[in-house]
Formats: C-alpha cells, structure tokens, sequence
C-alpha cells in the first residue's frame, strides 16, 4: 500500500507582509502532478491545510481547487485532520458526505476512534485538540496537558487496534525533542505542548504535522513531513519535501522523500552594500527570492534597503552584522569594579565592550582631549 505523507500547508499564510497564495499554488500544482505519477493509494494531510481559523478567500477556493484535483479528478483518497492554526468547525463541513469519495477529513475530535480503512491499512485520525477539549470529551478530569490527552486518546484506539495489522496514526502535535522554527505556533507554555514519542508505540507508522522540518525528529517510526514551504527565515536552510511511503502487510515500510520547487526561494545572504549591488556579484544569484539580507558594513548608509531593492525586490528583512555584534556584547556586559585605571583606560573597556570598531590612536587622542578639559573645568586638574 501507497501513501503520501504531507502536512502544514498553511494556505493564506502571510510572510513579512506578503501573501504567500500564489507560491503555493505552484507547489501545489507539483504536488497534483507528483500524485498522479505515483499513483498512491492515498494521500495523507497530517493538519494546518490553513495558516489561520478564518482563511482568505483565495486560499480557501485554491484549497478546493487542489482537492478537487486529487479526490475527483484522480479519484484519489484523501485522509486529512485539523491542525492547531485550522478551525476545526469549519473543516468539519461537509465531512459526511465527503466519505462517499473517499474523501476522509476529521476536523473535530470525536469519541469514536474507528479507523479508515484502505487497502488492508487503518487509519486513526486524531485532529488537533486543546487538553480541556479531550478531558470533556472523554469525561476524565485528570487530563490536563498534552500528554495526558495523548495517551488517553491512544487509550481509547488501543481497545480495539489489531496488532496484526499495519496501523498508521494521522496527527497534529509537538513530539518531545523536536526541533522547531519561528513560524510554529507554540501549543501551549512551558513543557505542556509536548507528548513523548513512546505513546505512539502501538503504530506501524506515525504521520505527524506541526513542526516544520522533515528532519525534526530522528525516529524509526515517528515522522513529520514537514511544511510545503520555507514560512520564516529560522527554516532558510531547511529542506522541504514530501514523504513517499509504501507500507507491507507486515507494517514495515519504506520512505522516499520528494522535494517541490519553489518559484521563490527564502534564502539569506550577507556582505557589504558595494558588494551586493556588485553586477559581478548578483548575476550569478537568483536575485527575485525572498531575501533576508545582512550588512557587513560599518558607519552610517544612506536608504540601503531602497538601493538593495533595485537588484532584489523581494528583500523582506534586512539587518546589519556590526549591530547585531553590538547587541551580543551588550546583552553579556558585566560592570567590573576595577582600580588603578585611568579615565582613558576606563573609557576604552568601555568602548571595547559596546562595539567592535578599533579603538585607534587617533579616537584616543579626541576622548584624552575631552577628558582633560573635563578635569580642568571641574577643578581636578
């Protein structure tokens, strides 16, 4: 059996400012072409088809173009959830009649944890939901964190697994040593968020959405297809992909990883100013991707981030390296109490600590002057 293992889609997302729609209608579009050249037997959304509980209009009619293709068109089966950015309501819609396509969405959680069933695979679908949410419906007061919750629900699948056959968990959640990226939305303060990866044990295979990489966790089992997208510059050098998975009676499987191309890519580059607008520098780069640029340079520029835009117009953040720098000295400075130090002495610690431009000869000329008449004008001298 076939599936493809996708999640985080995030349709309407907006980044810096500019709506991300059209980018991902063209991975989209990949996607429906990779489908109907694997062929599978069904294709898995592991939650936040939305970036938001009340998308965009355009992102909610590209959703149901891509749908439509791959359910429809290539007749398809579809296995989706809700993820913690969806409004669980709204994708609950239609969900009865859906099935008759084979089109599985579970956008609420229920109390009925039979699983969908395609070519001799079950499928749980376990939608995102808050702890309070899960301890209401299962009528368990003990249930106060995500872990809790977890394990209860898994509880209530665990009545009637069968052991003996490939079962795969669809979920939306923040598995305990994940590495995440600025673009996820916490799930709760604190440790609570997270479930540990031994509560998904009873699982041939574990589909997971919310954090964003493909390599955020390490597990035999347990894995995150990560988003279609690069959604914030803390995922810049991140793969993207979808994961191919082709699963034996036995509930042993294979993954192959495909990637989709953007038609921007996010990216970082970092030099100075005369560098970057260099024609001998930017020719060789892909200048129309979405760029997060960072200066080298020392001293006062005049409107950089206009000049930068007429060689790169999509540069959504743009930062300098010597303030950054400063900022790192100045977040670690500690005031020392130290005797026997000139005033000039002082003054140069000083200016050691909050930059890193030279203290030259010439600077201690000026501050030695100043000081002096200082000295003088207060009597000291």
């Amino acid at each position: 059996m076939k599936f493809i293992h996708t999640a985080d889609w995030h349709l309407g997302k907006l980044v810096h400012g500019i709506y991300m729609t059209e980018d991902q209608r063209e991975v989209l579009n990949q996607f429906v072409k990779l489908v109907e050249e694997e062929k599978p037997d069904a294709v898995v959304i592991a939650g936040d088809l939305y970036d938001r509980s009340v998308p965009p209009t355009d992102a909610v009619e590209l959703l149901d173009e891509i749908l439509y293709k791959i359910n429809v068109e290539l007749k398809t089966p579809i296995v989706a959830i809700a993820g913690n950015h969806d409004s669980a309501e709204r994708l609950s819609f239609g969900s009865s009649w859906y099935r008759n396509s084979h089109f599985y969405l579970t956008g609420k959680i229920q109390n009925d944890f039979q699983p969908v069933r395609l070519n001799g695979v079950n499928f749980y679908l376990v939608p995102y939901a808050e702890p309070g949410m899960v301890r209401q419906l299962l009528k368990d007061d003990s249930i106060h964190s995500h872990q809790e919750a977890m394990k209860a629900v898994i509880g209530k699948i665990e009545e009637n697994l069968n052991p003996n056959e490939p079962n795969v968990f669809v979920g939306h959640a923040f598995v305990l040593g994940g590495n995440t990226s600025d673009s996820e939305r916490t799930l709760s303060v604190g440790g609570s968020g997270c479930v540990s990866h031994d509560l998904f044990a009873p699982f041939s295979y574990t589909a997971l959405g919310h954090l964003h990489s493909p390599d955020a966790i390490k597990h035999d089992k347990i894995f995150y297809s990560g988003s279609l997208l690069k959604y914030s510059f803390s995922e810049a050098k991140q793969r993207k992909s979808v994961s191919i998975v082709e699963m034996n009676d036995d509930g042993t499987f294979q993954v192959r990883y495909h990637s989709l191309t953007p038609k921007q890519d996010m990216r970082e580059l970092g030099g100075h100013l005369e560098e970057l607008l260099d024609p001998s520098f930017y020719e060789k780069e892909k200048v129309d991707d979405y760029l997060k640029i960072t200066l080298h340079d020392e001293g006062a520029l005049i409107d950089p981030i206009n000049k930068l835009r007429q060689v790169y117009p999509n540069v959504l953040h743009l930062e300098r390296k010597i303030f950054l720098t400063d900022m790192e000295k100045k977040q670690n400075y500690s005031v020392q109490r130290e005797e026997k130090k000139s005033e000039i002495d002082l003054f140069e610690q000083f200016y050691q600590e909050m930059t890193t431009a030279e203290f030259t000869e010439e600077k201690k000329a000026v501050v030695a002057d100043v000081i002096e008449k200082v000295l003088v004008e207060e009597g000291q001298k």
